[in-house]
């Protein structure tokens, strides 16, 4: 009899450990989300889908083109070069695990051209909104998220800021997961209140990444823009007010009189780098593709991000 209750003591304790065991097992257990990254590039619209907490700081490297074909490549020119940096902080809060609150751009803005154009210095537009996550399915390692952004016209006008009277960002962004490697893509369109000041654009990005270890996760990145109307904005007076038929990427919106149908394209690469499982920072290079590349000669940029 004794030994009878000292089999089944030991055999209950047995069981519960190995449950212990196994729900700690599948407490700790990877999620396919906690290998994939956040894009680099365009960091203002290409949106992660993943809903996240989290402090970002940006800097900017902007190459300026050498000579400015402000009415096409075949067209006149002026002389540019030299660069445009960029300091900026974005902020992510998820307020439930589906939803979150984003701040995607501020910022302080250097414009440094090395001809035609002057020094200028000054803060950013403000830009604010909500995603959220409306598919998140682990098994088939898929996540798609809409959202938008509302940007106000807060900035300085000294570098091509608070311009119009503000303008939207509808998008959705995905993410789908093989194993190791991830495909992210991002869609949207830039809606302007005041369709005379500012252009509306669709934008389009797309990110391949191969999670290799926590120390280096190499990936190829495509971002692309496409203006759908023409504004009123003519190029600067010191260029005789020609109409511009290129538009400013992600930073700036001219508005534009000529460049209804233009698409401008990037394509570059980087990595990222986790140093622990909140905490973690990408490099990544890209330069213009097609033509006219407007003013995107190139432009690197890098970031560290601070999950919570």
């Amino acid at each position: 009899m004794k030994t009878s209750i000292q089999i089944g003591i030991t055999t209950a304790v047995l069981a519960v450990s190995a449950t212990a065991a196994y729900s700690a097992s599948d407490t700790n257990a990877v999620s396919w989300l906690d290998n994939t990254i956040s894009p680099v590039a365009n960091p203002i619209y290409f949106e992660d889908p993943r809903i996240t907490s989290e402090v970002r700081p940006i800097y900017m490297y902007h190459f300026l083109p050498n000579t400015f074909h402000y009415a096409g490549d075949k067209g006149a020119g002026v002389p540019l070069g030299g660069s445009v940096q960029v300091m900026a902080l974005q902020l992510r809060y998820a307020l439930t695990d589906r939803l979150a609150i984003i701040a995607t751009k501020d910022g302080y803005i250097e414009f440094d051209p090395s001809h035609t154009l002057g020094h200028k210095y000054g803060w950013g537009d403000l830009s604010a909104g909500l995603k959220y996550a409306l598919v998140d399915n682990k098994d088939s390692q898929l996540i798609v998220t809409p959202g938008f952004t509302v940007t106000a016209p807060s900035g300085s006008t000294d570098v091509f800021q608070d311009h119009g009277s503000g303008q939207e960002n509808v998008f959705v962004s995905a993410e789908k997961g093989f194993n190791n490697l991830h495909i992210t893509g991002n869609l949207g369109v830039i809606i302007p209140n005041d369709f005379a000041k500012e252009t509306s654009q669709l934008h389009y990005s797309a990110q391949v990444d191969y999670y290799t270890c926590q120390w280096f996760v190499p990936f190829f990145v495509a971002n692309g823009y496409t203006i759908l109307s023409d504004g009123e904005s003519q190029a600067n007076q010191s260029l005789k007010a020609v109409p511009l038929n290129t538009e400013g990427y992600d930073l700036i919106n001219f508005g534009s009189s000529a460049a209804r149908g233009t698409t401008q394209f990037t394509i570059g690469g980087g990595f990222r780098t986790r140093f622990t499982k909140n905490i973690d920072a990408g490099v990544a290079y890209e330069a213009g593709v097609v033509h006219p590349v407007g003013i995107f000669a190139g432009r690197i940029t890098a970031d560290v991000i601070w999950r919570f």
